[in-house]
């Protein structure tokens, strides 16, 4: 295997061929990258600092928020350098360090928005055994082994794509370094062994997308079972946010990369790209703010104190 079989550096994909649209499309990233560091940001330091929201299901969302800040800072802040500096080039070691950190941003979201789901379940389905089953130590136990998990998960994908000989060149249909498209610069046979990882971790991600649909089954079935309507629209504010999140994140990785080739293009390609890799991070702290009162009362605490020398709480939950 020669030095040749793997080059120093990898050509990514062109978002624009005139200045001006690569301008543009630093504009666009630059304020999606803003809204989600304010927007997850604002979300981590109002769960972290206030008290009545030290709940498990805030223990995961602040979790999530913090995939979502490091999801967006791996891609990104890169793409929007190549668009500023008129290049396309990432080096090999980035590359691999790109697509290493992605890999455990993305696996472990949807892992966490599994257990997310769980807890809407036990909360909702089984209401009274609830503080006996989501503690604290539970809790803990299950966002460390996601994090434990998918940092594993990541380190053998990784290493595995990036240890086979490329005899296709060093040019990515993709603005960021991603696996699949590595997958296609390999030799012949190489990469069989990578694809049957993958094929087995598609296999997982459809275990879990069976466990989501059963979670939710009961849960919408106890909800409409409520009496007041009080009880069943806070019910649902605190499962549409999650569902909402999780349909998003969802169809458009599975249309990104199970979609038709004769409806394939470059564009689509890229746009499906932003859809499930850009757009998530930046909006789900909308989502999830959107009709929850608790967080949006912590956060407007947690801006009213930035602005605030002295400060009293005017915000409470009504």
């Amino acid at each position: 295997m020669s030095n040749s079989s793997f080059p120093t550096e990898f050509l990514l994909l062109t978002l624009a061929d005139t200045r001006e649209l690569q301008l543009l499309h630093f504009g666009l990233f630059l304020g999606i990258y803003l809204a989600a560091l304010l927007g997850n940001g604002l979300i981590i330091t109002a769960i972290a600092c206030d008290h009545h929201l030290h709940t498990p299901m805030y223990f995961f969302l602040l979790n999530l928020s913090l995939i979502d800040l490091g999801s967006i800072s791996t891609i990104v802040p890169k793409a929007m350098a190549n668009s500023l500096w008129d290049t396309t080039t990432i080096s090999y070691s980035g590359c691999a360090t790109q697509a290493f950190f992605f890999i455990v941003f993305v696996t472990a979201e949807f892992y966490l928005l599994t257990i997310m789901a769980y807890d809407r379940y036990i909360a909702i389905c089984k209401p009274l055994h609830y503080r006996t089953i989501m503690d604290s130590r539970t809790c803990v136990n299950m966002a460390a082994a996601v994090w434990g998990c998918t940092f594993l998960y990541a380190v053998l994908h990784t290493a595995n794509t990036f240890s086979l000989p490329l005899c296709q060149g060093n040019l990515l249909d993709q603005f960021f370094c991603e696996l699949p498209q590595i997958l296609k610069l390999s030799c012949s046979d190489a990469y069989l062994r990578e694809a049957g990882l993958l094929a087995v971790s598609a296999i997982l991600g459809f275990v879990c997308f069976v466990f989501l649909v059963l979670s939710y089954v009961p849960i919408f079935r106890s909800v409409l079972r409520i009496p007041s309507q009080q009880g069943r629209h806070k019910a649902f504010s605190t499962c549409l946010p999650h569902l909402a999140v999780v349909s998003l994140f969802i169809s458009t990785a599975i249309f990104a990369y199970l979609k038709p080739p004769s409806i394939s293009s470059p564009f689509l390609n890229l746009l499906l790209a932003v859809l499930y890799s850009v757009v998530p991070p930046a909006v789900n702290p909308l989502i999830y703010s959107m009709q929850n009162k608790e967080l949006k009362c912590a956060v407007k605490r947690q801006i009213w104190r930035m602005f605030s020398s002295t400060y009293k709480d005017p915000f409470t939950v009504q």
